[in-house]
């Protein structure tokens, strides 16, 4: 491969960064977000605004950023460097607001455009205080290849500046940083240096206002500093304390080795390609570390959602697990069912007519339903509302185990947030039979929700269910019993059979099979419950098996219980992807790690 076929591959592979960054999101406050969203900003900036450019035009002029501490004197020193004021200084604080961009006429076309900080206007004439604005100069004292631009103070008051001076920082080919006697120890310009050393961009000092006598000993402090910072090779330029002249401008025997410096630079191209080649590779390879801690945080926001949706999976898991647990242990058999199944088959010792033969009490049954149509017709809705409240109570259970627990997981709040408007509780969804019966049964019923309620902590949408739940697990138990009605026809095949069936009565027969279901075990009972409740399942088995054989009724019941189950999964499978389609509207994609280390992987093999 030649090599401009290298830079063209290496070109692509940055390109291809580019845009990944450009898609991705950090946007759960899980620790360490902040960082990550800052720092994805700067690397756009530092992509666009110097790596790309400099990639397309490696012998484009040498960009060096004047910046420095407020009243460093930055834009005296650009003044006095082109010999004429093109950049307002002055006692006031901040002095320059919108950068200016000093460049020999030639090079007027490598500036005008947008190839280089595409986010900033370009502006000439007038001073502008407009921070998102570049203002272009022409000046004659600067060499052709070399441009300088003055950038907003490092640590200004205002925050669109010192934004603004980061990002022209990251822009530079060369730093040429500007302090005084007094600051040059400052924090905030030595995080900057760092990051310089980090970034490798190149960089030059300038050491302003030193009092006469002291240049040894606080040159000989700041180099010392600047060892130990990386900076070994740094060049430093002191400018004692002087008269300023009637123009506002530095003696020019002060300025002078700076200007000569600046104008060789400019003029060998081989010392500026160099330059400009070794902050290039510099911040080429600062990308590695930089984009390994973004798609590290993104994982933690990928975490983060992953154990937002387990909780959901594990609350609605268990509410179903709770939901099975309650349809054997026999707590659909308190209170009004239990009522209304004595009154479809009579008060008594029924366990004797049992042993008396099937004839007798079939005979009672049937007696039962066609006489007496309301007992059989108010057992079956006991039933069916004694169901929908259990489904409904467990769903509403899982929401508020949802909302608890998404509240202690960091970063949550925007997905919790973002539930605000979801949901409300519905007001009357299983009615007034199955408020009685969640009442009689110990749980909460849909009606017993106060209409417009929010969930807990008041966050309405998570901790409550869907406003329509309660109408939904009705109309699924009803479509449950259509499915016992045809497991019964199915199963009263042959003659015998059918015959016993409809003596008795397929809905009868269904209600029956319902009771079966529910009372395998009665662990919840107590006291009279019990043996009343334990006669009534018995009752109900040997009804059945009188009809279809012992076996019969347990492949019945088992396949019963499973349809069931299998709807209310459905059912809370709804509800759970309702709190899932939150987490999802946060954004977090969970192949943005992926996407991110593969672009890096990809830049990586292109240098």
């Amino acid at each position: 491969m030649t090599e401009s076929n290298d830079a063209q591959a290496l070109l692509r592979a940055v390109v291809g960064l580019r845009d990944c960054l450009d898609e991705a999101t950090f946007p759960l406050p899980v620790p360490g977000a902040d960082p990550a969203r800052r720092g994805r900003v700067e690397l756009l900036n530092q992509l666009d605004d110097y790596v790309i450019p400099r990639l397309r035009d490696l012998d484009a002029p040498l960009l060096a950023v004047v910046g420095g501490s407020t009243g460093a004197g930055k834009s005296t020193l650009v003044n006095s460097v082109v010999g004429a004021s093109v950049s307002r200084s002055g006692v006031l604080r901040p002095t320059t607001r919108a950068c200016v961009l000093v460049h020999h006429p030639a090079d007027a076309h490598w500036f005008s455009t947008a190839r280089i900080l595409p986010t900033l206007n370009r502006v000439t004439g007038a001073e502008g205080d407009d921070p998102r604005s570049v203002r272009l100069v022409t000046s004659d004292a600067l060499p052709s290849g070399l441009a300088l631009l003055d950038a907003p103070d490092i640590d200004s008051v205002v925050s669109a500046n010192r934004d603004l001076a980061r990002q022209l920082l990251s822009a530079a080919d060369l730093w040429i940083f500007v302090t005084t006697a007094a600051r040059y120890a400052d924090a905030v310009p030595w995080d900057l240096l760092r990051q310089s050393v980090e970034r490798g961009t190149s960089v030059a000092v300038v050491l302003d206002r030193v009092p006469p006598g002291a240049e040894d000993e606080i040159g000989e402090h700041l180099a010392a500093m600047l060892v130990a910072e990386g900076l070994r090779h740094a060049p430093v330029f002191t400018i004692t304390e002087s008269q300023l002249g009637p123009d506002g401008m530095l003696p020019a025997a002060q300025v002078a080795p700076l200007r000569d410096w600046l104008t060789r630079l400019g003029e060998d191209a081989r010392a500026r390609s160099l330059l400009v080649r070794r902050t290039l590779a510099g911040a080429l390879e600062s990308l590695d570390a930089r984009v390994a801690d973004l798609a590290e945080a993104s994982f933690d926001q990928v975490q983060a959602t992953e154990q937002l949706g387990a909780i959901v999976t594990s609350a609605y898991g268990n509410a179903l697990d709770e939901v099975s647990t309650g349809m054997s242990d026999g707590r659909l058999l308190r209170g009004e069912v239990l009522a209304r199944w004595q009154e479809f088959v009579g008060t008594g010792e029924f366990l004797k007519q049992v042993e008396a033969g099937f004839g007798r009490l079939r005979d009672r049954v049937v007696a039962a339903v066609r006489g007496q149509p309301a007992p059989a017709e108010q057992l079956g809705q006991a039933l069916q509302s004694g169901v929908a409240t259990l489904l409904v109570a467990h769903a509403e259970g899982a929401a508020l185990e949802v909302a608890r627990r998404w509240r202690s997981v960091p970063g949550a709040e925007p997905i919790l947030a973002g539930g605000q408007e979801s949901g409300r509780v519905a007001t009357a969804g299983a009615g007034s039979e199955a408020g009685a019966t969640a009442r009689v049964a110990g749980t909460r019923s849909v009606s017993d929700q106060p209409a417009g309620s929010t969930g807990p902590l008041g966050i309405p949408g998570v901790g409550v269910s869907s406003p329509d739940l309660g109408e939904r697990a009705e109309r699924l138990v009803r479509e449950w019993q259509d499915d016992i009605l045809q497991l019964v026809r199915a199963e009263g095949k042959d003659r015998r059979t059918t015959a016993r069936v409809l003596s008795m009565g397929v809905n009868a027969v269904g209600v029956v099979l319902m009771l079966v279901v529910f009372s395998h075990t009665m662990g919840t009972l107590g006291g009279a419950e019990v043996g009343i409740a334990g006669g009534s399942a018995v009752l109900a088995q040997r009804l059945l098996e009188a009809i279809f054989g012992d076996q019969a009724v347990r492949t019945l019941a088992a396949k019963a219980r499973r349809q069931l189950l299998a709807r209310t999964e459905e059912l809370y499978a709804q509800e759970a992807d309702r709190l899932r389609a939150l987490i999802e509207a946060a954004g977090v994609r969970a192949g943005q790690p992926r996407e991110l280390t593969e672009a890096a992987t990809q830049l990586r093999a292109g240098r």
